[in-house]
C-alpha cells in the first residue's frame, strides 16, 4: 500500500507480489477483523441484532464479507502460485477474478483491471469533491451528538429496542434545553418532524456538500463508507484504517444517545450534564484529529487513482 504524509501526492504500486507475500498480508488483514470484530461477527451470523455495531453494516450496506476480504489495491499484480502452490492459494486467486473490478493477468495472477478505474472515475471524483469541502473547513465540537435524541423527540417510536436512559420526558426535555446544530444530512433525515425545525440549519440531500465538516462523527464514520464503496481498487489495510475509526466514533455515537446501553458494556456519556458535555468533546476532538489524518490519506490516494485514469 502506497504511504506518504496526509495530503501529499503518493504513488499507486505497481508491484508483483509473490504468493507468500500476498497470503501473508491477506492472513494479516484476517487477524486484524477478527481482534475488532470476530466475536461480533459470528452472532450476527446467528442473527442476534447489536444495536451499536449493527449500524456499520446496515446502514453502509455492508456485507461482514466486505471487510473480511483482502483487495491489495489498484495497480499491484498477485501472482499465481502455479501448480506447485496448493490449492487454497490457487482458489483465493479464483474467487477474486469473480469479483467485479478484478480480471485476469496473461500468466495467471489477478490484478485491478484498468477498465474498472476508468469505470469509477465519476465515483471518484464526487467522493474527492466531498472530503476537499469537509477538509475545508474548521471542525466544529459543539452538537454533543444531540442527533441521536432528535431521532427520538416526541415520538413512541425510537428507532432502537432499547430503553431510554432518562426516560421519554426528560429526554425531550433534554433536547428543549440545548441547541442543535446538525451538520450531517444522513444523521437530519432522520430527526422526529418535531426536532427538524430546531435544527441550526435545514439540511438537504443537494447542500449536503456545503455542510460537512471535519468535527462530525458521522462525517468521520462516512470516510469507511467511501472506501468499502471504491473497492477494490482501495488497499484493504486503508479501508480497515477506516473501519476502526468509525467502530470508535459509532461507540461514542451512541454513548452519548438517550439510549442506555450499560448492560451491553457501553458506559454513558452524560451530555445533559456540562461534565458530560467536555468528555464528549474531548472525545469527539480526538476522533476528529484521526479523521483528519485518514481523510487526508484517502484524498491522497485518490488523487493517485485520478492520474492513473
Amino acid at each position: 500500500m502506497p504511504s506518504a504524509a496526509p495530503g501529499q501526492p503518493v504513488e499507486l504500486s505497481n508491484a508483483v507480489l509473490s504468493p507468500a507475500t500476498w497470503q501473508a498480508r491477506r492472513a494479516e488483514h484476517e487477524s486484524r477483523v477478527e481482534d475488532l470484530v470476530g466475536p461480533y461477527l459470528r452472532s450476527r451470523a446467528q442473527g442476534e441484532k447489536h444495536p451499536v455495531l449493527d449500524f456499520l453494516f446496515t446502514y453502509y450496506s455492508a456485507r461482514p464479507s466486505h471487510i473480511r476480504r483482502w483487495h491489495p489495491g489498484y495497480g499491484v499484480v498477485l501472482a499465481s502460485p502455479g501448480t506447485a502452490g496448493g490449492r487454497d492459494l490457487a482458489r483465493v486467486l479464483d474467487e477474486l477474478s469473480t469479483l467485479r473490478g478484478y480480471t485476469r493477468t496473461r500468466d495467471g495472477g489477478v490484478t485491478v483491471d484498468p477498465a474498472f478505474l476508468d469505470e469509477r472515475r465519476g465515483a471518484l471524483l464526487a467522493t474527492c469533491a466531498l472530503l476537499d469541502a469537509t477538509a475545508s473547513r474548521p471542525a466544529r465540537l459543539g452538537c454533543f451528538g444531540l442527533h441521536e435524541w432528535a431521532m427520538v423527540y416526541r415520538t413512541d417510536a425510537p428507532r432502537h429496542s432499547v430503553p431510554l436512559r432518562l426516560g421519554p420526558a426528560a429526554t425531550d426535555a433534554v433536547v428543549e434545553s440545548m441547541p442543535l446544530r446538525c451538520t450531517h444530512f444522513d444523521a437530519f433525515r432522520f430527526f422526529t418532524d418535531a426536532a427538524r425545525p430546531r435544527n441550526e440549519s435545514t439540511l438537504t440531500r443537494r447542500t449536503q456538500i456545503d455542510h460537512e465538516q471535519p468535527g462530525c462523527l458521522h462525517a468521520t464514520m462516512d470516510l469507511y463508507r467511501a472506501c468499502i464503496t471504491l473497492a477494490p481498487l482501495i488497499p484493504a489495510e486503508l479501508t480497515l484504517d477506516a473501519f476502526e475509526l468509525a467502530l470508535t466514533a459509532r461507540e461514542l455515537d451512541m454513548r452519548a444517545s438517550p439510549y442506555d446501553l450499560r448492560d451491553l458494556g457501553y458506559l454513558p456519556v452524560e451530555i445533559e450534564t456540562a461534565a458530560g458535555r467536555a468528555e464528549y468533546v474531548r472525545e469527539q476532538s480526538a476522533i476528529a484529529d484521526r479523521g483528519v489524518e485518514l481523510r487526508g490519506t484517502l484524498r491522497s490516494y485518490l488523487g493517485a487513482l485520478l492520474d492513473a485514469c
